[in-house]
């Protein structure tokens, strides 16, 4: 369970009590009207009514101002039980209280809209941490590539930031956040465009060689490959959706992102340009496999907007969002199976 809070004027306080009324939440409670006309309420609410109560305040503050909406969590919650009674239940009401015990432990394990929202804008805003972070991944990686270190290399992979902004652009997509998305793109774009520059700079100091294992296996790309990045990018979001944020250290590490960029720019830097093209397959296949899985993930879970209007508009975008994923990997495809031809 968690508490909803919600800090608004005493005029919209019956409003707020019957909502949760509507929606038979755990417990309710309120503090005492404060000096700007405002009372705050606090909402125990179940997991599986949590969406449907933040829905139902959002659209009544819609146009509302000087109000908050708070989410908080709760770890334990101690009272004094309830002794069952004593009922006999028909076939049909058995079944629907089953039904009903499992869809509110499906929602138990699903996070909110709003809360998968905030944890993955943190991810995508491209900030000063998150430049860094890439400098600092792409010189690790490119160091373990080039002495053949995988531990140095797995350490890489656990440090770079690219993963966030891929599924924060197919969030963004599926709930129509423009700007969520537009700020994830930049992100990526920026992300990748600064692995790549720094790594050609290594290359061009680096006084050893340039044919590792590890550095070599970063030049090809396998259709093993592709269904170990659609599988890590369901992964990645569903450990958003149901709030185990573990995973993503796991899935950082079965689909990189860092190693195949880092690779372009230290083969730009020997004019290697063959190893180069697979090293840019082997990228755009992971970037392309995270954005449609997750995308996929996000439609079967029933990640949408709030509104009917907002939901249609997503829709549309949703279904050219999946289109058009789906036509660039069979592109790519394609590509590297002429690639394989060629060199046989």
């Amino acid at each position: 369970m968690k508490i909803i809070e919600v800090i608004a004027d005493s005029a919209h306080h019956d409003t707020i009590l019957a909502i949760a009324e509507h929606q038979q939440v755990e417990d309710i409670w309120s503090g005492p009207l404060n000096e700007d006309g405002r009372i705050a309420t606090r909402i125990l609410v179940q997991p599986e009514n949590r969406q449907k109560v933040l829905d139902a305040l959002q659209t009544v503050f819609h146009n509302a101002d000087n109000y908050r909406i708070l989410l908080i969590p709760l770890d334990t919650a101690l009272s004094k039980p309830v002794e069952a009674k004593a009922e006999t239940l028909s076939a049909e009401q058995l079944e629907a209280k089953k039904t009903k015990e499992k869809e509110r432990k499906k929602s138990a394990m699903m996070s909110t809209r709003e809360e998968i929202l905030a944890q993955v804008k943190k991810n995508a805003q491209l900030d000063n941490n998150f430049i860094l972070l890439v400098i600092l991944s792409a010189i690790v990686s490119a160091i373990g590539l080039l002495e053949n270190n995988l531990a140095v290399i797995v350490g890489a992979m656990v440090i770079a930031p690219l993963l966030g902004p891929n599924i924060a652009f197919s969030l963004g997509a599926s709930l129509g956040e423009k700007e969520l998305v537009i700020e994830s793109l930049k992100s990526i774009f920026v992300g990748i465009a600064v692995a790549i520059l720094f790594s050609i700079g290594i290359g061009l100091v680096w006084p050893g060689d340039f044919d590792s294992i590890e550095l070599m296996s970063r030049t090809d790309v396998a259709y093993s490959g592709t269904a170990i990045a659609l599988a890590s990018g369901a992964a990645a979001s569903l450990s958003l959706i149901s709030g185990t944020s573990s995973v993503l250290v796991g899935v950082m590490v079965a689909v990189a992102l860092m190693p195949p960029a880092v690779t372009i720019g230290l083969m730009l830097s020997i004019g290697a340009y063959d190893n180069t093209l697979g090293a840019a397959l082997l990228l755009a296949v992971n970037i392309v496999c995270i954005n449609l899985s997750s995308k996929l993930v996000f439609l079967f879970r029933g990640i949408k907007p709030r509104t009917w209007l907002e939901a249609h508009k997503a829709k549309q975008s949703r279904l050219l969002y999946i289109g058009v994923w789906a036509i660039s990997l069979a592109l790519l495809f394609f590509i590297i199976y002429l690639r394989h031809k060629t060199q046989t």
